[in-house]
């Protein structure tokens, strides 16, 4: 088969090791081994002394693909994907992994992390990926002229004489149904990366109330409390009240209330209780600005730089949203590591806190700085501190956000998989097209969030009625978490029941199938009943078209989609430019 020999073409590429100093590459010795679909890898230090490792790379030959082969590669973080050609890639998302990030990139090529979709032929497809990540980040390069590389970065770490390093296989699978080999890659990574608590894939995903979609950072306790009433009064499925970023004193300093909470957060919480809903927090437990009390009294807590002194993120990263210059906590530092789990406990055990929306994660791997253990790795950083935060929330939900993906496998319960919602159709249209990609993940890896839904014009944010039907059928798509960003007191009557109404889907928790990876068509199944989703990427109004069989009906799944029946058998829809429809046959 033509897929057979792609793989048998990349099997037979070189591999080799780059340590930082060429002449030691002597005494190194890669070897591979294959079983069945997965490369197993082992880097012999054959010198009886150390060696610094710069990376492993895995394969590196040159690809015989059509310039226009279609290409997906996932990113290191939540905020970076790639889709276009082998030829020409093109970024989905806002904030790539190398001009945003500043991750380190070999000119000449297009780095993309994890895993990597080839498709040279409509029927055909090819996907090579990382099932592990423990120590080491896997890495796709891919040049203009389509030579590729397969890597590991190891970070100029010692490999010590006379021993040996193993890890993270690489996966290789080809089929006809891009579907089913994500499918099959799933399982493979769920196999090495046991989710951290897989019973809940077959309950309700979480649902609730976010305050920063509507007040962002100016966030007072008044402004909770209103929303407490109104979810006790008018929105009894919603499960959690979730406080965001703004109740903190200082980034960092997490326990310590904002001004703006005279009732302080162990206040505010048990208000929350008292109406009989789940309290959740937003934190961002690996970074503090200068100013906490936490980085003035524990320097020694942060990742160095090159110096010994606290490395600004900004040195090397994307410096952050607000508060900068961040700093970031050393998650192999043993006192770190007793801070983190000691924080989580009694914010799950005292407050009893259930759900926490751990922001900033990305930066728990930051790259360019000195660890205390300083045979780790920044993955290996990052996994211990998250490992402390899972052993002090205990089974609490876990949603990761704004983090590396996957190192994060099997850390946390959920994982946000597109950007943040703002109100106009741009962003709408990225993330529909950020969180259709990663929906194969949902319930498999982790349960998707694909952020707050937002049904109301604010301030400088306005969509359209079209635009906004786009985020509805992205929500009914992701079939994750639904969690609401509005002022609940600002909810027309029109949205009030788009928001029951997806909080009491019948299809939640089904998976969806795509007929194509265009997207155009998916379907999510329940008993008799088919809930199709139709999706029109275009700029101009396009007419969809469903057959009906003999004794079927059909129905808008919100109730106000302009459906029309045909003497042929059919029902069929208009779809504005950039909008999407869902219908229901039964």
């Amino acid at each position: 088969m033509f897929y057979q020999s792609i793989i048998a073409h990349i099997q037979s590429f070189k591999g080799y090791v780059v340590a930082t100093s060429s002449l030691q590459s002597q005494s190194l010795w890669l070897t591979r081994e294959w079983q069945q679909n997965s490369c197993k890898w082992r880097l012999n230090n054959s010198a009886n002394h150390s060696i610094k490792i710069k990376e492993i790379v895995l394969f590196d030959g040159q690809l015989e693909l059509s310039d226009d082969c279609p290409f997906y590669g996932e990113g290191f973080q939540m905020l970076a994907q790639t889709g276009g050609s082998v030829s020409q890639p093109k970024a989905i998302g806002r904030c790539p992994d190398i001009s945003h990030y500043r991750l380190p990139c070999e000119d000449g090529f297009h780095s993309s992390y994890n895993y990597i979709l080839l498709s040279p032929k409509p029927n055909h497809h090819l996907l090579l990926g990382f099932s592990a990540c423990f120590r080491f980040s896997g890495t796709f390069r891919l040049s203009a002229d389509k030579r590729l590389k397969v890597t590991l970065d190891c970070e100029n770490l010692s490999l010590a004489g006379f021993s040996h390093w193993q890890g993270e296989p690489l996966v290789m699978l080809e089929g006809s149904d891009p579907e089913l080999l994500l499918q099959q890659y799933g399982d493979m990574l769920s196999q090495n990366h046991a989710p951290r608590n897989a019973s809940q894939f077959s309950k309700k995903a979480p649902s609730g109330w976010c305050s920063w979609y509507h007040y962002y950072a100016d966030l007072h306790e008044k402004d909770i409390s209103e929303n407490l009433q109104q979810m006790a009064q008018q929105f009894p499925d919603l499960d959690y009240l979730l406080i965001d970023d703004g109740y903190q004193a200082y980034m960092g300093d997490w326990l310590s209330p904002s001004p703006r909470f005279g009732a302080g957060l162990a206040g505010m919480v048990e208000q929350i209780h008292q109406a009989g809903i789940k309290p959740a927090l937003w934190l961002a437990p690996f970074i503090a600005e200068g100013n906490s009390d936490i980085f003035k009294q524990h320097p020694d807590w942060f990742v160095k730089d090159e110096n010994g002194a606290p490395l600004a993120a900004e040195k090397v990263t994307y410096g952050g949203w607000r508060c900068t210059p961040w700093y970031v906590l050393d998650g192999t530092h043993p006192q770190v590591q007793q801070h983190l789990k000691a924080l989580m406990t009694y914010l799950h055990q005292e407050l009893g806190i259930t759900m926490f929306k751990l922001d900033a994660n990305f930066w728990g791997t930051i790259h360019g700085g000195y660890f205390y253990d300083q045979n780790a790795s920044r993955i290996e950083a990052y996994r211990r501190g998250m490992q402390a935060i899972g052993d002090g929330a205990g089974d609490s939900f876990l949603l990761g956000c704004n983090a590396p993906l996957w190192p994060s496998l099997g850390l946390v319960d959920g994982m946000r998989i597109g950007d943040d919602v703002e109100r106009n159709g741009d962003r709408f249209y990225q993330i529909s097209q950020e969180i259709l990609h990663r929906s194969w993940q949902n319930r498999v890896l982790w349960l998707n969030d694909p952020d707050c839904i937002t049904l109301e014009n604010i301030d400088q944010q306005v969509a359209t009625p079209e635009q906004y039907r786009l985020h509805l059928l992205t929500m009914l798509v992701c079939n994750g978490l639904l969690i609401s960003g509005d002022r609940l007191a600002d909810l027309s009557e029109d949205n009030k029941h788009k928001l029951v109404r997806l909080l009491n889907s019948e299809f939640a928790g089904q998976p969806v199938h795509f007929s194509s990876r265009d997207f155009n068509h998916g379907e999510i199944r329940k008993g008799t009943a088919t809930l199709h989703l139709l999706f029109n990427w275009d700029n101009e109004t396009q007419e969809f078209r469903l057959p009906l069989q003999k004794g079927q009906q059909s129905e808008g799944f919100f109730g106000d989609e302009l459906l029309s029946v045909q003497a042929t058998n059919e029902v069929s829809v208009n779809i504005a430019a950039r909008s999407a429809v869902a219908v229901i046959i039964k």
